[in-house]
Parts: C-alpha cells; sequence; structure tokens
C-alpha cells in the first residue's frame, strides 16, 4: 500500500540468527564510519616486542634435582642411623668420652701416739692424649717436638723421651703417662703455659695451642716427715705408687685402699658439664698404727749411728721391746736411708737389716744354755765349775776370750765372766752322751724362737740357720752352746731376753697395734701369740744370774749399769762371717739385756758388725749403747726405781 506521498511504506524485517563476524573481515565503510585500522606497518630501527617461554619445563627439572638430593640424604641418613649406628656410636664415644682412675689416698703410718711417721700430700700424675697432637688436629707437623721442648724443663725430663709418648706407634692411643707424683706447683706451671698458649691462639692464628692435649690426674705422693728416722720399719714408696719394702710392703693393702674410676665427656681437652659422666668414688685406704714410740725410736737410732760412726764399722741395730706385750718400742738400723729421697741411698743400707741380717750371735746365746741347764735340773747357780785355760773336745781345742789360769767359778760366774769352756762343761751335762745333750739343747734353742721366723711376718725376714742335731759337726756340738755356729736377726735375740723377763712366757714380737678404715673405726691388731718355754722359777733364776753380769765387777758388762736400776744383761762378741766371702772376718760385738731385773718392762738388744776402730767387745762399744737408750726409754715411759737391793750370786767359789 501505498502512502500519502506515493511511496511504498519501508519493510519491517524479522530478527534471523547473526552472522559470525570474522575476525579478519573488514567492515565495509559506510556514511559516518571510521576507516578500517590497518596492521602497523613495521618502522625501521623499532625494538620488537618480547615473548616469555613455558617456565613448566625448568619447574620440573629444578624439582627433579631437589628430588635426587632429598633422596642423597635419606639414604645416608638410614645408613648412619639404622645400618651402622651402632659403629659410629661407638666411634663418638671413643672420641667424646675419657675414663680415668681415681687413685685412693693411700693411709697414713703413725706411731703409737698418732703422730704421723709416714703420710700423703696432693700430687698430679701428668697425662697426655696423643691423638691431640696428631698434624690433622694441631694442624702442624712437629706438635710433639714442641710440646716436649715446653715440657721438658719443667718436668725434668729427656726431650726425646717425651717425644716418643707423645707419637707413640699405636696412633689410636688415648692415654699415656709423662710424669708420675708431680708437686702441685708443676701441674701448675703447665696449666699456666696451657692457657697462655690458648689465649694467645684466639688472637694469632699462626699461634698452635700445643699443649692443648695434656691434662693432670690428681693423686698423692708419699712423704716421711721424719726423713730417716725408722725409715727401715717403714720402707717406702716409688714414684709410680709402688711400696718397696717394709711396713709399706707388708700392709699395702690395707694402706692402699682401692682406687676409683670416672668416665666424663671432653672436648677440645675440656670436660662437657652437661654431657654427665659416670663416677666410682675410690675407697681410701686405712691408717696404720705402729707400736713404735718415736722419741724411743729417736734416741735408739741416734745411738746406734753415733757408735757405729764412732767404730768404724759396718753397720749396726738395736731393738727395744715391750717384755710384758712384745710390743717393739723401736727398731734401728745404721746406716739408714731417707725414703724421700733414695737417689743418693746406699742399696745395701735399704730394707731393715735388724731383721734380715742373719749373724751368729755369741755369747748372748748362753742364756738359752743356762735356760736348759736349770730347767733340766742339770745344774744350779751355785753348781761348781773348773775352768782350765784350755780344753779338748773333739778335734779342737777350746779357750775363752782371754788367757787365764784355771778359774773356780759358779755357775752364775760361768755366765758373768762369759767363759766358752764353762759353758761346754755345762751343756755337757743335758745328757748321757753328748749326741743326748745336743738333742735336747736343739730343743730349747728352737722353743726360744731360732731357725724360725720371729712372728713380726716382715718382708725380707730371716729365718737364721739352726741345723737338726744330728747334722752338727764335731766342733759344732761344742760352739753352738757359746753361740758360734748358729745365725740368727737381731729380733730373734731380743725376744729371748724378752722370753726370759717376760718369767719364761714368749709372746710373739709385734710392729703394729692396729688400723683404722676410711670409716673412722680402730681395729687392734691380733692378740700375739704366746707359749711358755721355761718356768718362771727358772726365768727369774735367769734374771738373777744376769744381773751378775752387770752388777758385779767381775762381770763383763759393767759399762751397761745405770744407777738407780737393776740391770740384766749379757755381753757377746762372736766370730764374724762375711756375707761377701762367706769367711769368718772381724766380729759381731752384741749387749742383750732388760731392766728393771726384778720387775721387768724393757729389754734392749745391740749389736755392731765388724768394728775397726777401737775396742770390738760387745760389753765395751754395745753396752754404752744399752745404757744410753734403756736410761732414755725408762725415763719416756716413767719406769721407776723398784727400790729393791739387788741379789749378789757368788761369781767364784774357794778351793
Amino acid at each position: 500500500m501505498d502512502d500519502h506521498h506515493g511511496r511504498q511504506p519501508p519493510r519491517r524485517r524479522v530478527p534471523g540468527p547473526a552472522r559470525p563476524v570474522r575476525p579478519d573481515a573488514r567492515r565495509r565503510p559506510g556514511p559516518g564510519a571510521r576507516p578500517a585500522r590497518r596492521p602497523a606497518q613495521g618502522r625501521p630501527g623499532a625494538p620488537r616486542p618480547l615473548r616469555l617461554g613455558s617456565p613448566r619445563p625448568r619447574l620440573r627439572l629444578v624439582g627433579l634435582a631437589l628430588t635426587l638430593v632429598l633422596i642423597a640424604f635419606v639414604v645416608r641418613l638410614f645408613q648412619v642411623q639404622a645400618v651402622d649406628a651402632s659403629t659410629y656410636a661407638a666411634k663418638a664415644e671413643q672420641n667424646r668420652y675419657v675414663g680415668q682412675v681415681l687413685a685412693a689416698d693411700r693411709g697414713e703410718i703413725t706411731d703409737r701416739s698418732g703422730v704421723a711417721l709416714a703420710t700423703s700430700e696432693d700430687a698430679y700424675d701428668i697425662t697426655a692424649d696423643p691423638t691431640m697432637f696428631a698434624p690433622d688436629m694441631l694442624k702442624i707437623g712437629d706438635g710433639p717436638e714442641q710440646a716436649a721442648a715446653l715440657l721438658a724443663p719443667i718436668l725434668g725430663q729427656d726431650q726425646e723421651t717425651l717425644v716418643k709418648k707423645l707419637r707413640p706407634k699405636n696412633t689410636a692411643l688415648r692415654y699415656v703417662k709423662l710424669a708420675s707424683r708431680q708437686t702441685p706447683q708443676v701441674w701448675k706451671q703447665i696449666k699456666d703455659l696451657k692457657s697462655a698458649l690458648a689465649k694467645k691462639a684466639e688472637t694469632d692464628k699462626s699461634t698452635h695451642n700445643v699443649l692443648s692435649g695434656v691434662f693432670s690426674v690428681a693423686t698423692s705422693k708419699r712423704v716421711y716427715p721424719n726423713g730417716d728416722l725408722a725409715a727401715g720399719i717403714l720402707g717406702w714408696v716409688n714414684g709410680e705408687g709402688k711400696p718397696g719394702g717394709g711396713i709399706e710392703l707388708q700392709l699395702n693393702k690395707q694402706l692402699a685402699g682401692k682406687d676409683g674410676k670416672i668416665r666424663y665427656a671432653q672436648s677440645g681437652g675440656r670436660l662437657v658439664p652437661t654431657a654427665g659422666s659416670t663416677e666410682t668414688p675410690a675407697v681410701p685406704g686405712s691408717d696404720v698404727e705402729l707400736t713404735i714410740d718415736r722419741d724411743i725410736q729417736w734416741a735408739a737410732q741416734k745411738a746406734i749411728t753415733d757408735q757405729v760412726r764412732e767404730s768404724a764399722a759396718d753397720r749396726g741395730y738395736v731393738i727395744v721391746q715391750d717384755t710384758r706385750t712384745g710390743q717393739i718400742l723401736a727398731m734401728a738400723n745404721s746406716p739408714g736411708f731417707d725414703p724421700n729421697d733414695l737417689s743418693d741411698a746406699d742399696p745395701a743400707a735399704l730394707g731393715n737389716a735388724a731383721v734380715q741380717d742373719a749373724f751368729e750371735p755369741g755369747s748372748t746365746a748362753k742364756v738359752m744354755s743356762m735356760a736348759a741347764v736349770l730347767e733340766e735340773n742339770a745344774a744350779t747357780p751355785m753348781t761348781h765349775v773348773v775352768v782350765p785355760n784350755r780344753l779338748h773336745r773333739g778335734d779342737r781345742l777350746f779357750k775363752d776370750d782371754i788367757d787365764h789360769p784355771t778359774w773356780y767359778l759358779t755357775l752364775n760366774g760361768v755366765l758373768a765372766k762369759s767363759s766358752n769352756i764353762g759353758t761346754i762343761l755345762a751343756t755337757g751335762q743335758l745328757g748321757k752322751t753328748q749326741a743326748e745333750a745336743n738333742k735336747v739343747l736343739y730343743r730349747y734353742l728352737r722353743a726360744f724362737g731360732l731357725g724360725s721366723e720371729s712372728g713380726l711376718g716382715f718382708p725380707g725376714e730371716t729365718e737364721g740357720i739352726l741345723a737338726p742335731p744330728d747334722k752338727w759337726s764335731t766342733s759344732q756340738q761344742y760352739t753352738i752352746p757359746f753361740g758360734q755356729g748358729v745365725s740368727l736377726n737381731a729380733m730373734q735375740a731380743a725376744s729371748v731376753y724378752s722370753t726370759i723377763a717376760n718369767g719364761g712366757v714368749r709372746v710373739e714380737p709385734t710392729l703394729v697395734r692396729g688400723t683404722t678404715g676410711s670409716d673412722g673405726r680402730f681395729t687392734p691388731a691380733p692378740e700375739p701369740a704366746k707359749k711358755r718355754i721355761v718356768s718362771a722359777k727358772t726365768a727369774k733364776t735367769l734374771a738373777r744370774m744376769l744381773e751378775s753380769v752387770v752388777d758385779d765387777e767381775e762381770g763383763t758388762g759393767t759399762k751397761a749399769r745405770i744407777p738407780g736400776y737393776r740391770v740384766a744383761g749379757k755381753t757377746g762378741t762372736a766370730n764374724r762371717v762375711d756375707p761377701a766371702t762367706g769367711k769368718y772376718h772381724g766380729y759381731t760385738s752384741s749387749f742383750a739385756g732388760f731392766a728393771p731385773a726384778d720387775q721387768p718392762r724393757i729389754t734392749v738388744y745391740c749389736a755392731i758388725q765388724n768394728a775397726t776402730s777401737g775396742s770390738y767387745f760387745g760389753g765395751q762399744i754395745c753396752g754404752p749403747v744399752y745404757k744410753q737408750v734403756m736410761e732414755f726409754a725408762l725415763k719416756s715411759l716413767q719406769v721407776p726405781p723398784t727400790g729393791a737391793k739387788p741379789a749378789k750370786l757368788p761369781v767364784t767359789f774357794a778351793r
């Protein structure tokens, strides 16, 4: 249909589906439309746009690498913690932990009053860990040499010796001892030097602490406060802590205690306090209290030392014994030694000669012969004995120490004048035949302790020599009664006289009163063995006869007299067997006795070997020693005189 202008109206279009438009399709220009934008044309010199690659490949590569590293760590960790765990733990333990011995404190040795005769003071063992001197540890090749050069003058040792210890053949060795029992001053000197090197090494990289592997172990050093006093009894302890004789050796088990142990972690030579440690404490040794009286020991040692020097003798000994208890109050030797320093000691003087020397006693042994005669009722002190100047027996012609006309002596006089011939005649009455008499005498000699140890249990003690009677030679049958052809030690000789003084009962001699343990408890020594040897009557009679030796002007022991006291004693001068040659050479001079004679308290025995200056008779050189020591002991123990008058037994008889 046309509109009123004659034109047809516009058609309506029904909307249909939209056509897709291609990206590269150009729009047709229409009225009012912008011309289509053309692609930009490259201009000369303009940078082309940077296009980034995909990051995924690189991430995959990095992830793979990290995975491989983690796998390696896991495998190694598994190996260390599971497969080889015990091996590495052992190595770590070895390198980290150090074990050391904790030395036990050695017990003291004191006299009967508690005065120290041997004690201990702080000391240090200087040790080292050789592995800490290795080149890979110190970063230098001459660590042992440098350390040895520093330590040698301090320790007083050869430098090469120290180098060998610091560089041992066993490269795994972790412990060596460089020096034993050094004073605290020595260790302080080393410690200060070690600290100075460590401090310098912190600021100076060219400095190496060559002493970092040097350590100390606390221990103790044996000290003898009185020097050579009683050295023969005490013995000594060497630089390694080992006993070398005497009580130190005899009672080492009680004195030494029990060492402990400690195991601790260390790093660079220093304790790691937070790493923990294990410790077994040391058990201190027991203190030993001797029967010795220090003052009496000093008096005895001075007296015998002075006389040995004056007589130019080889040696001498003095023993002081309590007659009732058997306890030894003094046992002195000359020459002696200082156990604090053995470097200048005479090897022959080490030990205790009073129990280690065997010698023929001479006339001091006659008291045993007289005891047998009296106990067997073969004679009495008043029995007459005609003593010629010479007596033929067996294959020998016997004599006394001096030529004399025929003596008319009582049995008491035979002992007082120490007649060998009179003793032979008296002991011949012990049996119907000489063989029977020999057996009887042998039985008494054994009972008095000859041929067996004294009971002290002292290291190196000799039993002496006493052959059975059927082994006695022709001459021994007649020499043994007056003390030749038989040997004993000084302790045995003293014990014989203590037996007579104690009423005929032999008490084993003792040197130890008891011990005090680490708990402070005192344990007394066991009671010594006792045995009756002769009757109390015989012992009392012998004591009166021995008084005549000292008190009577005819006696040989007048130099042993002590004003105010009754003294019983006997002299001895015997041919001496030279231990070097085994032949007779020189004399053994001796004196033995006890006081007060009527109430005995103390026995003193003195012997001097091979006096070469002045007199060699026992009464002349040992009598004064006996007197000096006995006087001091009586005063020291406050033994008063009895006040009783001595018995005056006759020495001779009228024809």
